[in-house]
């Protein structure tokens, strides 16, 4: 009963873990990478935004509207690059 009690099991659960679960080996670790940062994409990046609950749903039907006329890949991605390329921002009013 004092092994499973021991710092060690849960050193090593926690390592077997972090390998199966996050790809995270001790030895990757260590190196200070992992095996997911070898294979990332460098062409885009994940990034979080605000918007109003009345925003995300205008948005979400945007996609909906989008997808049901034939657009099978539309998603709020797609939507919100196209309308930065479509904004002038010559004509946003102040404090928008």
């Amino acid at each position: 009963m004092s092994k499973l009690l021991d710092g060690d099991i849960a050193s090593e659960t926690a390592a077997i873990l972090a390998e199966e679960f996050y790809g995270k080996s001790e030895l990757n670790q260590t190196k200070g990478t992992t095996r997911s940062a070898k294979g990332r994409p460098t062409h885009y990046k994940i990034v979080c935004i605000s918007l109003y609950n009345e925003d995300i749903e205008r948005l979400e039907a945007m996609v909906a509207e989008l997808k049901q006329s034939g657009h099978t890949k539309a998603n709020k991605s797609a939507v919100i690059r196209y309308a930065l390329d479509a904004v002038d921002i010559g004509k946003m009013p102040r404090g928008y």
